[in-house]
């Protein structure tokens, strides 16, 4: 369990604006270990974390594609039933609000990966370690 840096860039909801944006982490060796995208009417939300979010940054940068940085969760755990709500109770129980989560994982997995992002990282890092 982490705090790391999420990467968000807002793309035009077009046909083949994922794939470049893939196509470029992909030139540069940046591996991306959880995305979600979420989209408007005109444009698409795409929240990343990769294996080098500096060099991502610079890449869209270079691109001019709009980034925003944030600080998440990165949360590797079981796969088994229980394992979020065991989270998220120990998080409400310290007033830590969960504004939004990802994950995914095979069904025959044994480990999973969740992304949170909370109303305070350091402290919901405390409250899940200790």
């Amino acid at each position: 369990m982490e705090i790391t840096r999420q990467l968000a860039l807002f793309l035009a909801n077009r046909p083949g604006a994922l794939a470049r944006v893939c196509e470029a982490l992909s030139a540069a060796k940046i591996n991306i270990f959880a995305l979600t995208i979420s989209d408007t009417v005109d444009h698409s939300v795409v929240r990343l974390v990769v294996s080098d979010t500096d060099r991502a940054q610079e890449i869209f940068d270079q691109h001019g594609t709009l980034v925003v940085q944030t600080e998440v969760l990165m949360i590797g755990g079981d796969n088994r039933p229980g394992s979020l709500a065991q989270i998220a109770m120990k998080l409400a129980a310290a007033k830590i609000n969960i504004e939004y989560a990802y994950c995914a994982t095979s069904p025959s997995s044994k480990k999973g990966l969740l992304i949170l992002r909370v109303s305070n990282p350091q402290k919901a890092l405390k409250v899940l370690n200790g």
